[in-house]
């Protein structure tokens, strides 16, 4: 994994890890239904950041090397993959 990649992906995990803290929190004290799904939304988001920081990973670094080495295939289905994952969010 890249470096700078991976830095980034732990800090926003740990960012996330809050988050849940809070919402669990919420939840104890009763807070407004809505500031909860605000705040659900807020690590959706969060989550959906550290998907795009895996995938320019996973791109930049396996399919390139894949298809250097000549495995052209295995490349492009996992790009489909991931691409059909993407769509069902």
């Amino acid at each position: 994994m890249r470096q700078d990649i991976k830095k980034q992906i732990e800090v926003r995990l740990k960012r996330i890890e809050g988050q849940v803290r809070g919402l669990q929190k919420m939840i104890d004290v009763e807070t407004y239904c809505i500031d909860v799904i605000t705040q659900t939304s807020a690590v959706r988001k969060a989550l959906s950041a550290v998907e795009d920081l895996l995938l320019e990973n996973h791109l930049s670094t396996h399919v390139v090397e894949q298809m250097k080495s000549g495995n052209v295939k295995k490349a492009t289905d996992e790009i489909i993959s991931i691409y059909k994952l993407s769509k069902k969010k």
